[in-house]
């Protein structure tokens, strides 16, 4: 009931993006989801009449409490019908729950990583969503509004037109930066080329987003997972890896949009679901960033821009016209800075709420 809950409340929701059934089994299960085991976690369904109405998960990251000495506690998945009553009855069971577990804050959407999707879309409902992220109704925020939660953060989605030159100010840019410094730029063709990088990417990921807003460190176990999921997704020309004397030290990934694929497989890959997230590519003009990052004491040397143009030139070389820059937090200005000298435009916003806890 609980995974199948928001298939029936995003029944006529027609930019909602149905997962994977068999993810989501593996996700929510606690003997298959190794997060499970350094996570204290709550699922709480709603029943009304006998009838599931809402749902929602809750989540108290040890380790992350502990590194920053806070006692928070996180909440995820929330689904329900446009109804106070039952988001009220969810929020207020939870909260009472991390009281219990000895919190003082709740924060959401978040999930067990960054690779889940975070934050509720405020502006953008129009527009196709992006993996990883929460395509909810416009209800959601203004319910959570009036249980008294209040913004902690925001994430802003920059898009890109793929069918304007590139702006002559960033090809300067990069201009100058070859003159200066000699780095290698390398992305693949095959998937076998591409496999021996994916968990040295995540590893270098890990270090650097260590000091995020709300980013958990992937074990070595959640990096092999990880991994194997995105190279059964990840097209290998849109993974750049910049390197230096063959040390890596910064890549990015992109992908077109699937979700075309995934509205045809409505969450099985079987009979016919694989064979729409085969063609989805092909369906879709829309080119999503999902991951970038450059060590610190290689950064404003050029390299994030040559990178970009990098992908950029093979997404438009692929037939997309149109880039979606994924989660930018609002306050990460070096990232925002190089969105607008791309032309990019914010287009979606999702946001991270709060609320203080009390007995």
């Amino acid at each position: 009931m609980f995974i199948q809950l928001p298939f029936e409340i995003h029944r006529y929701h027609p930019l909602w993006v149905p997962p994977l059934l068999t993810e989501e089994w593996k996700y929510f299960e606690s003997n298959k989801n190794i997060a499970f085991t350094k996570n204290d976690t709550i699922l709480l369904l709603a029943f009304r009449n006998q009838k599931p109405v809402g749902r929602i998960m809750g989540i108290i990251n040890k380790q992350r409490n502990n590194k920053l000495s806070q006692y928070c506690a996180w909440f995820s998945n929330l689904e329900c019908y446009d109804d106070l009553s039952v988001a009220k009855a969810l929020m207020d069971v939870l909260e009472a729950w991390a009281i219990k577990k000895g919190m003082d804050k709740m924060v959401g959407p978040m999930g067990f990583s960054n690779q889940d999707p975070e934050g509720y879309l405020i502006k953008g409902f129009e527009l196709e969503p992006s993996i990883s992220t929460y395509s909810n109704f416009e209800y959601i925020p203004a319910l959570l509004d009036q249980l008294g939660y209040s913004k902690e953060v925001d994430y802003v989605v920059y898009q890109i037109d793929l069918t304007k030159l590139t702006p002559d100010l960033y090809l300067k840019i990069i201009e100058r930066f070859q003159i200066k410094e000699k780095y290698q730029f390398q992305n693949f063709r095959k998937r076998k080329e591409l496999k021996p990088y994916i968990r040295p990417v995540l590893k270098l990921m890990n270090g650097l987003f260590y000091d995020l807003n709300g980013y958990n460190p992937l074990t070595d176990e959640e990096i092999r997972i990880v991994g194997e999921q995105y190279l059964q997704i990840i097209d290998p020309r849109f993974m750049i890896i910049a390197k230096k004397d063959n040390d890596i030290i910064g890549f990015l990934i992109g992908i077109p949009n699937l979700n075309y694929g995934f509205r045809k497989a409505k969450g099985r890959l079987f009979p016919f679901g694989f064979y729409h997230l085969l063609r989805a590519p092909s369906k879709t003009k829309q080119f999503d960033l999902l991951l970038g990052g450059i060590r610190s004491e290689f950064r404003g040397m050029g390299i994030d821009a040559c990178g970009m143009l990098a992908i950029i030139e093979e997404a438009r070389d692929a037939g997309y016209t149109l880039m979606d820059s994924h989660h930018e937090l609002e306050t990460n200005m070096t990232v925002r800075k190089e969105m607008e000298r791309l032309g990019g435009e914010i287009k979606k916003r999702f946001r991270i709420y709060k609320k203080q806890l009390t007995e």
